[in-house]
């Protein structure tokens, strides 16, 4: 029976490590489901969800020379299989910037949780001291949307940032 395992790499990024890390899981014969990655300041960041027949104890073993030289950690998991979950509603794109400070991503997307929303993504970025938040969001198919938008100015508002909500398109997801 096919089990479902999260797969995270973290550490100093160097070339290769997508293509070494996702060779040895196929070499198990586990299929990737779903993978995200990236880079936060010269540190690599993935997690990958793969399924396929081989324990954690295995999977741990073939990726443990990722770690061999010390700037990698791996970790792996079992998680369960999760069905298809309740009809979303709507996907919407949430920007925000301005002058850095702490808290920022909190009271924003704060606001999104309390309307029943659910980040899907979540990306931020700092260039000196502009601060960029980008978010995609399912938003339930009875939430205002006009209310959520004032609740997420008035949030931004009060911390001196610019906030915009906006229906995601098709092909941005």
């Amino acid at each position: 029976m096919s089990t479902l395992h999260a797969v995270t790499v973290l550490g100093h990024d160097r070339p290769g490590i997508i293509a070494e890390t996702t060779g040895r899981l196929s070499g198990l014969g586990l299929n990737l489901e779903d993978s995200t990655m990236t880079l936060l300041r010269g540190h690599f960041a993935m997690m990958l969800l793969c399924a396929g027949e081989t324990p954690a104890g295995d999977i741990e073993s073939a990726l443990a020379p990722l770690t061999e030289d010390g700037t990698l950690t791996v970790t792996v998991r079992e998680v369960p299989q999760e069905s298809a979950g309740a009809e979303r509603g709507s996907s919407w794109v949430l920007t925000v910037h301005g002058g850095d400070r702490p808290g920022i991503v909190s009271s924003v997307v704060g606001k999104v949780a309390d309307a029943g929303g659910n980040i899907t993504d979540l990306t931020t970025r700092l260039a000196g001291e502009l601060y960029l938040v980008v978010a995609e969001i399912d938003l339930p198919a009875d939430a205002d949307v006009e209310a959520v938008t004032a609740a997420i100015g008035e949030a931004a508002a009060e911390l001196g940032v610019g906030a915009t909500l906006r229906p995601a398109e098709a092909d941005e997801l």
